[in-house]
């Protein structure tokens, strides 16, 4: 087998998955955001396997741990919800590692997880007005107006649509994309080091 597909290798991604399931068990609404948005840092395990194994690895880590949560808690959201899972990980954590295999300095590693984060979060905002809203919307005949008026019973300042995703998805998305990064930069040196001692 391949080095890059070894079996220390495949290990590697099946942990990292792990760690990035388990973290989403500890997902928790953040004050004054809208009441359907969680915070978690599942994207940390994933940056790190993307910045260590490559972008691909990366994509099969992200599998892993959504594979890991359905099997766990099973869908919600008819698999909606694990879609844009999916894409707002793939949004963050290919850039950030595509950038950073082709300059692997922390220079490097800072502008692959700008650009990985500015991704994710303009995802972010179109997936939850465009799917996500929609989606619950339909499902529990729900409307607009009622996810606003849950939303402004958090945060007064979300009184329509586009305060709903200036005020409440955006800085959720900037908060949750800056943390996950700002860990990753702080451990990723460290933990890489093991890695590849293991590899």
């Amino acid at each position: 087998m391949h080095k890059a597909f070894s079996m220390k290798h495949l290990t590697l991604i099946g942990m990292m998955g792990a760690l990035g399931s388990v973290l989403m068990l500890f997902r928790f609404p953040l004050p004054f955001m809208p009441p359907f948005l969680s915070f978690d840092l599942a994207g940390v395990p994933e940056l790190i396997g993307g910045f260590a194994l490559g972008p691909f690895s990366a994509f099969l880590i992200i599998l892993v741990k959504i594979l890991i949560q359905l099997i766990i808690s099973g869908s919600k959201s008819m698999l909606v919800g694990e879609l844009q899972g999916l894409m707002l990980s793939c949004a963050m954590v290919l850039p950030a590692a595509i950038i950073y295999q082709k300059n692997k300095t922390r220079k490097g590693a800072i502008q692959g997880l700008i650009a990985g984060a500015l991704l994710c979060i303009i995802t972010a905002v179109i997936t939850n007005l465009t799917m996500i809203i929609p989606f619950y919307i339909n499902l529990y005949g729900m409307t607009m107006d009622s996810i606003v008026t849950s939303s402004h019973s958090i945060n007064p300042l979300i009184n329509d649509v586009s305060s709903l995703a200036l005020i409440g998805i955006l800085p959720f998305n900037i908060i949750k994309t800056a943390a996950n990064c700002a860990v990753t930069l702080i451990v990723y040196k460290k933990i890489s080091g093991l890695i590849h001692k293991y590899l």
